[in-house]
Parts: structure tokens; sequence; C-alpha cells
């Protein structure tokens, strides 16, 4: 075959380097030490760690490694026999496609063609099913999507949907399309209404044995009140999984929500000694750290020295854990806003604000947590810096986002506040009454904002003012 028939039949399979995997959405570096992780702890068992091998593969040749990629999938190969034995053929479809991938762009064509004709007599002995698309490909490529990145979890909700259409009964797919659901619902106000609660308890009662998915379960029941049988879920997760750092984690996070923050602490601690690399731990064990801060700081109306001490030795203790999390897991917005904030609670200034504008942009560029990096820079401008003008801008630029989620709500809150001091002091101050016009407007009540956009321009001119009082009243008309 000619290179161009080679490429074409390649472009073709179903497989990683098909699924639109693109390198821009992928936080390479956390991936990379997520599955190794998986590989190390052999986490979902021998068939989930043949998928964790392919998946490590593609990272391995995205990474300029080849050589290593064909070891990896060589591994996934055998892991795969080894699983499904003498009925193994259609769960080698993604990794020999994998294979024809690596050897094509290796310039090995012979072993791409051979890997191409494994994949046509796959083809010839099991038909396509009405899908176009086996169920074994279907839930691995789910896996593949939810693995790499975020932007991709919608896509891996639709995959897990069909491959359950295919094996309504499959642990696995079970376990993922739960995992997904979790990340993607928000909160709901009753179990009955929440599809994570229905497939997490679904999946869990396909696989008795997953103790992740319990404490997940659990994590959701808090919230909706129900807090004994969350105690009761949880306390079995431990009961049976005590050292398994995939449970411990997420164990970890529900001591520290609900007020055990200690024992939180001495689990995560547990689970980083299994998972030194994780991102995820070293971010709880911060917000434990920041929570144990709180709590003394709120405890006395003015702290000794002595409790002032133990403020800085938990602040410093919270931004090492935070510094690790921002090191470990490249542009992880949450752990970088936090380490922002500390930095200017411990007067390195010039460090907070270096750091919120690199959060700021990757925060743009992603298109992720975008609001709460504006408010949090805004807190910052306005407490730290004192510079009021750049805060109410910072605040403004988060309310346009969405005046009705909880950092909406406090950026109109702080704007608020800004505003009615101005008019104690002075109630013909025109930017005043401008910024309360802008709170009102961002919120839809337009009758309300224009009265207070006219108050605006009776003591400031502004052509901006008068703009946005045309637009106003052509709404209302």
């Amino acid at each position: 075959m000619t290179q161009s028939r080679l490429l074409e039949e390649l472009r073709q399979l179903e497989c990683h380097f098909t699924w639109e995997l693109n390198k821009e959405d992928i936080n390479i570096t956390d991936l990379l030490n997520r599955l190794e992780q998986h590989v190390e702890l052999n986490h979902r068992g021998l068939e989930g760690l043949a998928h964790t091998y392919n998946s490590l593969a593609f990272v391995k040749y995205l990474l300029g490694s080849p050589k290593e990629a064909l070891t990896k999938l060589e591994e996934s190969v055998a892991l795969t026999k080894q699983c499904h034995e003498n009925n193994c053929d259609k769960w080698l479809i993604v990794t020999y496609g994998n294979l024809a991938w690596v050897q094509y762009h290796m310039e090995c064509y012979t072993e791409c063609e051979r890997y191409l004709g494994k994949l046509r007599d796959i083809a010839d002995k099991f038909p396509a099913s009405a899908y176009a698309i086996h169920h074994e490909v279907l839930g691995e490529k789910a896996w593949a999507l939810f693995k790499f990145s975020r932007k991709y979890y919608d896509r891996a909700k639709e995959c897990f949907k069909m491959a359950l259409e295919l094996e309504p009964d499959n642990t696995h797919w079970n376990t993922g399309y739960a995992l997904v659901l979790h990340r993607t619902e928000t909160w709901s106000s009753s179990s009955d209404d929440s599809a994570a609660v229905k497939q997490l308890q679904q999946a869990i009662d396909k696989n008795a044995d997953n103790d992740e998915l319990r404490v997940l379960l659990a994590l959701r029941l808090a919230r909706l009140n129900e807090y004994d049988k969350a105690e009761r879920l949880v306390e079995e997760a431990l009961e049976h999984s005590p050292s398994a750092p995939y449970v411990i984690r997420y164990v970890g996070k529900f001591f520290r929500d609900h007020g055990s923050v200690d024992r939180s602490l001495a689990l995560l601690k547990r689970a980083l000694e299994h998972m030194s690399n994780s991102g995820f731990i070293h971010h709880q064990l911060a917000l434990c750290y920041k929570r144990k801060k709180i709590s003394l700081q709120r405890n006395e109306s003015r702290l000794s020295p002595s409790t002032s001490m133990e403020v800085q030795k938990l602040r410093h203790q919270c931004i090492y854990h935070l510094e690790q999390a921002s090191t470990l897991k490249t542009c992880f917005n949450l752990a970088m806003i936090e380490l922002a904030v500390q930095y200017g609670e411990d007067e390195q200034l010039d460090r907070a604000e270096d750091l919120f504008q690199e959060t700021l942009r990757v925060a743009k560029e992603k298109n992720e947590y975008l609001q709460k990096t504006y408010f949090h820079y805004g807190e910052f401008q306005q407490y730290r810096k004192r510079h009021l003008v750049s805060a109410i801008r910072l605040y403004m630029e988060s309310l346009k986002i969405d005046h009705d989620t909880v950092d909406g709500k406090k950026s109109a809150n702080n704007l608020k506040k800004i505003a009615d001091r101005c008019l104690t002091r002075c109630p013909e101050d025109g930017k005043a009454w401008a910024i309360l016009g802008f709170i009102h407007k961002a919120k839809g009540e337009n009758r309300r904002a224009l009265e207070c956009y006219e108050k605006a321009l009776q003591y400031t001119h502004s052509d901006k003012y008068l703009s946005v009082l045309r637009d106003l009243e052509q709404s209302l008309q």
C-alpha cells in the first residue's frame, strides 16, 4: 500500500489517534502523573490497567517518545490477552489501531500494514453493531475522554451511555458513567432528582467492592443533608479499604467538609505516602490547613502572640501544599487562585500580583474559573493593595459573567458596599450611582438601573453612562 492509502485507512480507525485528543486541551504533566499512578497502584484492575497503558502510550507519543509508546502498547496487548484469554479480539481493536498509527509515524510501513490486516480480520469476524462501533471500543473511548480533559466530559458521558445500552451490566462502564455524572452534574435539591446519585448507587450495586464510588455517593448525600446514610457509606469504605489512596483522598475531603479537619489531615497524609505526586491531595491538605487557620482566627477577637505564630505556621503549611499542587498539576486554577490569596495574606504582594496575572491568563485561555479569578483578584486589589479602581473593574468583570453564582453575588455585594460608602460621604458621587446602576443592569433590573444611571449623569458627564442609559431606555420601551 502507498503511504496515502495507509493514511486513509488509519483515519478510519477507532483509537486515541482519531478521537480528537488535542494536545492543547490536555494538561499533559498532570495526565502523565495520574496515568503512572494508576499503573503503580493497579487502579481498576487488569482490564483498567490495559486501558491505562493504551492512554499512557498516546501520551508518550505526544511527548515525542514513540519507542516508549510501542512498549506500553505491547504491555497493553499482553494484559488484554491475560484478561480475556480466547475472547480478546474486540478488546484489542483500540490497541492495534494505536500500534498501526505509531508504526506509521515511525515510518515502519510494513508493520503498520500488518496491524491494519489484524484489524480487517477482526472486522470480518465481528461485523459492527447498529452503532457501527463495538461496545468494547465505546467503553475504552469513554474512559480515554474522561481521563484526558474536563473539556471532553460531555463526549465521555455520551460514549458511556451508548456502551451501557449495548452491555447494561458491565461494571467498568457503570463505574465510568457514575464518575462522569458526578463530575458534571450540578448539586441537586434531592437524591430523587439526581442522575449522579442514582448512577453511583447502580454502579455500587454492580460492583460492591468499589469503595471509591461509596465515598463519592457519600459526598453527594451529605450535600443533600442525608448525613446518616453518608456517614455509613464512609465508614464502610474505610473498613473495606483502609489504605487505598483513591478512597482515602475522598474520605479526607468528606471529613474536612463536615467538621473533622484533624481526621481529614491524618487520612490525606496517609494517602500522600502512596501518591506523592497527586496535586489533588496536596490541594486538599492545603484546604485543611486553611480551615484550621480560619478557625483559630475566628475564635479570638484579638490574637495573642502564640496564636499569631500558630496562624502563621498554618498559613505557611497551606502555602507549601498549594505550591506543590500548582507545580505537580500545571494550570491548576483553583490551587493557583488560593495560593495567590495566601501570598497576599502573607504580605508577599509582588508574588501574589504575578500569580494573579498568570492565573487570569490561564483562566481566559482555558475558559475555566474565570469568574472566581476576577472576584479573588478584586479582593486582593481592594484589601491588600488598596487599589479601589482596579478592584471595582475586576468585580464588574466577575459580575458580567453571571450574577447568580456564589462569586457573582459576592462581587455584587462588594460593589454595593463600595458605592454605599462613597454615597454616604458624598450623595452626589456620579461614579457611585453608576456602580449601583451596573449592578442592577447585571441582574436584569433595568428600571432600577435606569434610575441609577440618570442620577449618575446628573452629577457626572460621561458618554459611557449616556450610551448605557439609551440602551436601557430602548429595552424598556
